[in-house]
């Protein structure tokens, strides 16, 4: 059984709560967020204790504390959890920016503590079984890997909040992109980027509009990453991976499509089931992203922000 404070009770941290209430085996203790509203609505709905402070949260009998902040919390909330001995699971990105993660993996290390990042895309049977397609050689040689992103507006309708659409904390290119970079290292290796160009309006404030960046995977295959907001098309996010004897394509994070020279466009279909991101946990499983592989994630978006 896991033990669970959590920290941060927005959207993203109630499909957490929801999670866990599904599929058990994990016991939350304690709830935080500074909005009192928001905090209050969670323990109504979800007759889930809450606490009126950090360190009441901290004091509580856990031994996993989930961070769903804003990523210039991640750090320092991380730290104190580290100290006090306490496992930490936390959103992507890592943090902010490269230094903050790096102070995050160091003090982990340092109070030997489990680490583990929110990135859904690795608890996906659909996905295990395009990684499956990859590897086995299932199309061929890899010729080229493209994750293609539209958003009609930034922030989405569902995620509206101070810093989503900010600078400094915010953007696709922080939100979405490193579900994708994270696959493509997984299943890649190491990802050089060589050159990118992003686009940012006039606002000194706001987050990017528009990137695309080329470079080469590990393997040597050319990768290309490319990313449009305020355009007249609905959402689209496409990770296609080219071999020389199919194309294998992951839309909208769970419908993936193969296609060859002879064989028109299939879904794919899998009856696989993988053990969630808890039972992952649990077991300390080699599919589970830790806070050095979401360091290695956090260097590849600094360095596409990066002008």
């Amino acid at each position: 059984m896991i033990t669970l404070g959590i920290i941060g009770a927005g959207i993203v941290g109630e499909r957490i709560i929801k999670q866990t209430i599904e599929e058990g085996g994990v016991n939350i203790q304690a709830v935080y967020d500074t909005d009192t509203k928001r905090l209050k609505y969670i323990e109504d709905k979800y007759n889930l204790p809450v606490t009126n402070s950090l360190d009441e949260l901290f004091q509580a009998p856990i031994d996993w504390v989930y961070i769903g902040t804003p990523p210039k919390s991640h750090a320092e909330l991380a730290e104190t959890a580290a100290r006090r001995g306490l496992h930490v699971l936390c959103e992507k990105p890592l943090a902010h920016d490269a230094a903050a993660a790096e102070e995050m993996a160091e003090s982990a290390i340092n109070n030997r503590i489990q680490t583990a990042m929110h990135f859904p895309l690795m608890y996906s049977p659909i996905v295990r079984e395009m990684a499956l397609l990859i590897k086995s050689g299932a199309i061929g040689k890899i010729r080229r890997v493209e994750l293609l992103t539209v958003f009609p507006v930034w922030p989405r309708a569902w995620q509206q909040n101070p810093w989503i659409a900010s600078r400094s904390q915010g953007g696709f290119v922080r939100e979405v992109f490193p579900h994708y970079l994270q696959l493509m290292h997984r299943l890649f290796g190491t990802l050089e980027i060589d050159s990118h160009q992003v686009d940012y309006p006039e606002d000194p404030d706001k987050c990017e509009t528009g990137i695309i960046a080329h470079g080469k995977t590990q393997q040597g295959s050319p990768f290309l990453l490319s990313g449009l907001s305020g355009v007249g098309q609905q959402e689209s996010l496409q990770f296609k991976v080219y071999g020389e004897e199919g194309v294998l394509t992951l839309e909208n994070w769970s419908r993936l499509y193969k296609e060859d020279q002879e064989i028109t466009r299939e879904e794919v279909k899998t009856e696989k089931i993988v053990p969630s991101l808890f039972a992952e946990m649990k077991d300390q499983s080699t599919f589970l992203v830790g806070f050095d592989e979401g360091l290695v994630v956090q260097r590849y978006i600094d360095q596409l922000l990066t002008d």
